[in-house]
C-alpha cells in the first residue's frame, strides 16, 4: 500500500514551490517525518517531511518543477527498504573512453544529485569530507572546498612515441534556471532601484577600540554566554542608538504617508547556500550585546542548514549587510524594501591617518549609508553615519547610551 507524499502548507500567501532535491531515492528506507525532499520557495528552503515509515517510492515530481501546495510529489510504500528499486544499468563505455568513477566509501543515495554531480566533477572521495548541511549532509560547496585543497599532482611526463593531441577548441556554456530564491532576490533588488531615490554616503570608522575590547573580553563574553563576540553586535547596537536618534532613517513611505517606527527590527545579510537570506532581529534595541550575537549565530546556523521560517525573515526595519567577511573594501549596497536605509560594513584594514598631528597606522573600516532621498536628507544619512562612527570608536557609549 502506498502513501502519497504531498506539498506542505508554506507559509502565509505562498502558494508554490520549486522542487530543490531530492533527498531520499526510490528503494530508500524512509522513517516517519524523515526529509525526503527540499522545496524552494521565494525566501527559504523547505524540507518535506515522510508521513509515513516504509520504503520510498517513485518520484512523480523532477528537481527544478513548480509545484503547487497539496500537490502529491511523491509515494511512501510499505516496507523496510530491503527491496530497493531497479537500479538503472550505466552506459556502456565506448571503445578508448572509461566510465566515471563511482564514489568511494558513500552509498550514491545518500547524496544528492547536484552533490553527487559535483563529487563526480572534482574527482574527491565524499567519505573523507566532513558534511556541513543539515545532518551532516555533504553539500556542493563541502565538496568544493574538498577539491580546491586537494594538492595539485604533477603530470606524467607524455611518452615520446606519443603524439599530442589537437585542440578541441570549444567553448563550453552551461545553462541553470534561477532558483525561485535568486529570482526573488533579483527581482526585490530591481524594484529597490526603480522606485527609491537612492543615495549612498560614505564615512570611515576606527576599529582599535572595539578590537582591543573584543580581545580583551572574549574569553569570558564566550565562557559566559556560550556564543563568540564578534563585531556585529558593537554596530547592531550602536545602530539601534542612532535610529533613534535619526528617526527618519528607520522610518518607511507607504502611499503618500511616512511610517515612523518606535522599535528597530534590524534585518541582518546571512548567506545561505542558495543565496543570500535576510532574518530580522526584533526589537534589537532591547537586546544586550550578549542577546544580538546569540541571535546572529543561531541565524547563521540555520541559514546553513536550510531551517529558516519565512516569518522571521518578514518585517525589518532597517539592514546591516556585512560585506567585509568577503573581503569588500568599498559597496553601495542596495535598500531592502520597503525599508528606507542599508549599512554596509567593509573589511578591516591598516591605513595611515593622522592623530594629534601625527601620522599612526590604524585598523581602519569604510561605512557606507544607501538611503532613501525621499525620505532622507543628506544631513540625516550623515548625521546617523557620525552617531554611528562616535559609539564603535568609544564603546563606552554604548553602555552608557550616549
Amino acid at each position: 500500500m502506498a502513501t502519497e507524499v504531498l506539498v506542505p502548507t508554506l507559509g502565509e500567501s505562498i502558494t508554490e514551490a520549486t522542487v530543490g532535491e531530492w533527498l531520499k531515492q526510490p528503494g530508500d528506507p524512509v522513517a516517519v517525518d524523515e526529509a525526503i525532499a527540499s522545496l524552494e520557495t521565494d525566501k527559504v528552503s523547505v524540507e518535506v517531511p515522510s508521513p509515513v515509515a516504509g520504503v520510498m517510492g517513485q518520484h512523480a515530481v523532477k528537481v527544478g518543477d513548480t509545484v503547487e501546495v497539496g500537490a502529491m510529489i511523491a509515494t511512501i510504500e510499505s516496507g523496510d527498504g530491503a527491496a530497493s528499486a531497479p537500479a538503472q544499468a550505466a552506459p556502456a563505455a565506448t571503445a578508448g573512453e572509461q566510465a566515471p568513477a563511482e564514489p568511494k566509501g558513500d552509498a550514491p543515495a545518500a547524496l544528492s544529485p547536484s552533490v553527487r554531480r559535483a563529487v563526480l566533477e572534482h574527482g574527491v572521495d565524499p567519505a573523507t569530507i566532513k558534511g556541513t548541511g543539515r545532518d551532516g549532509r555533504l553539500t556542493k560547496e563541502d565538496v568544493a572546498a574538498a577539491a580546491s585543497s586537494k594538492p595539485a599532482v604533477a603530470p606524467a611526463p607524455a611518452a615520446p612515441a606519443a603524439a599530442a593531441p589537437a585542440s578541441s577548441g570549444g567553448r563550453n556554456e552551461e545553462r541553470v534556471k534561477m532558483t525561485r530564491l535568486r529570482q526573488t532576490i533579483a527581482k526585490r533588488l530591481k524594484e529597490a532601484q526603480n522606485t527609491a531615490a537612492m543615495l549612498t554616503t560614505f564615512n570611515d570608522v576606527d576599529m582599535t577600540a572595539v578590537i582591543e575590547a573584543r580581545a580583551k573580553y572574549k574569553d569570558l563574553f564566550e565562557k559566559k554566554h556560550g556564543v563568540r563576540l564578534g563585531f556585529m553586535g558593537f554596530f547592531v547596537k550602536a545602530a539601534t542608538m542612532a535610529l533613534k536618534d535619526i528617526p527618519s532613517v528607520n522610518a518607511s513611505i507607504e502611499g503618500d504617508e511616512i511610517v515612523y517606527h518606535d522599535y528597530a527590527d534590524i534585518s541582518v545579510a546571512v548567506s545561505a547556500p542558495n543565496g543570500l537570506v535576510v532574518p530580522v532581529i526584533r526589537d534589537a534595541q532591547a537586546l544586550s550585546v550578549a542577546g544580538i550575537e546569540k541571535t546572529i549565530g543561531d541565524f547563521g546556523k540555520r541559514a546553513k542548514d536550510g531551517t529558516l521560517k519565512m516569518e522571521e525573515m518578514k518585517g525589518g526595519t532597517f539592514t546591516i549587510s556585512n560585506g567585509g567577511v568577503f573581503g569588500s573594501l568599498m559597496s553601495t549596497p542596495i535598500i531592502n524594501p520597503p525599508q528606507s536605509a542599508v549599512l554596509g560594513l567593509h573589511r578591516i584594514e591598516d591605513r595611515p591617518v593622522v592623530r594629534d598631528g601625527q601620522v599612526v597606522v590604524r585598523p581602519m573600516m569604510y561605512l557606507a549609508l544607501s538611503y532613501d532621498h525621499r525620505l532622507i536628507d543628506g544631513r540625516e544619512a550623515v548625521t546617523f553615519l557620525v552617531a554611528l562612527k562616535n559609539a564603535i570608536e568609544d564603546p563606552t557609549r554604548i553602555l552608557i547610551d550616549l
